[in-house]
């Protein structure tokens, strides 16, 4: 019961080198895990989604580029599961792709609501610098159940998106409660913004425990990957959110 991020939940954040074990008393800091060093390639991916995501902001007709960055950074976020010593190479190519899925998607929300992208982003980034501070401070404290709640919930909320998405492709005059503008739906959104927010929490717990336990230096991305996951998931549902507002 660790994060819900498919990173922080294999065994890649629980054993060093692939479950090998060693018994060498010395350890080569610059062969480790770094803080510093993890939030360095935080930056560095995040520079490369938003310079992606310009390339299909700019477009007349952004969504098969949208579609396929999405799909394409989907499969790499399984194989960076499996194989995490690939990371160096998949992380980077993962904030590629989505930036092509959140410059589409992006774009094609501010059409329909003008300035929805300024406010998604600044709510994004203020809930992580929330976080990161209760997080830092020890306000927010990452505890057994702080944990089993969160992933309960996330779980919940991944079923239920599942369901009413093979559901609407079942019955096409189907409409899921989350969408339109209803006070449910605007709850909904809250909700889910909410969990995603204290996923944050986990995603900081694992690193820095991923740091105490000196994984290897190629975790460093690994981690950086499953943090972008969930500031991506942040961001999209802070667009859907606002876009009901703007409806309302």
């Amino acid at each position: 019961m660790n994060s819900n991020n498919p990173f922080f939940k294999t065994k890649s954040f629980k054993e060093n080198n692939d479950g090998v074990t060693h018994d060498a008393v010395i350890i080569d800091r610059n062969e480790t895990m770094t803080v510093s060093g993890t939030i360095n390639k935080s930056f560095l991916m995040l520079i490369l989604l938003v310079a992606s995501a310009a390339i299909t902001w700019s477009m007349t007709n952004p969504i098969v580029f949208a579609i396929g960055g999405a799909i394409v950074g989907f499969i790499l976020v399984l194989i960076a599961t499996f194989k995490p010593q690939l990371s160096g190479y998949l992380a980077p190519g993962y904030a590629i792709f989505e930036g092509l899925f959140i410059g589409g998607i992006s774009a094609i929300f501010e059409v329909a609501y003008p300035g929805i992208v300024v406010q998604a982003v600044s709510c994004t980034f203020v809930t992580f610098m929330v976080c990161f501070g209760l997080y830092k401070y020890e306000i927010v404290k990452v505890t057994e159940t702080f944990k089993s709640v969160v992933v309960a919930s996330t779980l919940a909320i991944a079923t239920y998106y599942l369901i009413s998405w093979i559901a609407t492709l079942i019955f096409p005059s189907f409409q899921p409660v989350h969408y339109g503008n209803s006070m449910m739906s605007i709850g909904i959104s809250v909700f889910v913004i909410v969990i995603a927010a204290l996923n944050l929490f986990l995603d900081f717990d694992q690193i820095e425990k991923g740091v105490q336990q000196k994984m290897p230096k190629y975790m460093e991305w690994y981690g950086a990957m499953g943090l972008m996951i969930t500031l991506v998931w942040l961001y999209i549902e802070f667009l859907r959110l606002l876009s009901k507002l703007n409806r309302k």
